[in-house]
């Protein structure tokens, strides 16, 4: 029995040997590399830039702020889409205007709301605030 017992803790010495003093796994890199969409965000408009002014509803005056991954000319086009879109009724809703469905962006206000706001489901968001 002696025989047996000798090789088989040889073995195990010589097993947790080896697992000390090798190189430590590589650590992790500390900052990740920039993704490609980080150069499109880099192109496009950054969080509330201010596009100019939109005709509303009514023919108010409504100042245009763009926020994200959006650039102004689409950011203006979306609002004077939506007012046009707008009913009257809809317009003078105790509940406010909206939401309005265009494309892929969901706009609308709460009652008395000078703001109106549109956003997209991956976070794009258009305000228009009537002047």
């Amino acid at each position: 029995m002696k025989t047996l017992a000798y090789p088989i803790l040889l073995v195990a010495a010589a097993a947790v040997l080896a697992g000390c003093g090798g190189d430590p796994a590589p650590a992790p890199p500390s900052t990740p590399a920039p993704a490609p969409a980080a150069a499109a965000a880099a192109e496009s408009t950054a969080p509330g830039v201010p596009c100019g002014e939109v005709p509303g509803t009514g023919g108010a005056k409504t100042a245009v702020v763009a926020h994200g991954k959006v650039d102004c000319a689409a950011a203006t086009k979306l609002l004077k889409d939506y007012f046009a879109k707008l009913t009257p009724a809809e317009a003078n809703s105790p509940d406010g205007p909206g939401p309005i469905v265009l494309d892929e962006w969901t706009c609308g206000s709460g009652p008395n709301d000078p703001v109106t706001a549109c956003s997209t489901e991956d976070g794009r968001q258009v305000e228009g605030t009537r002047g």
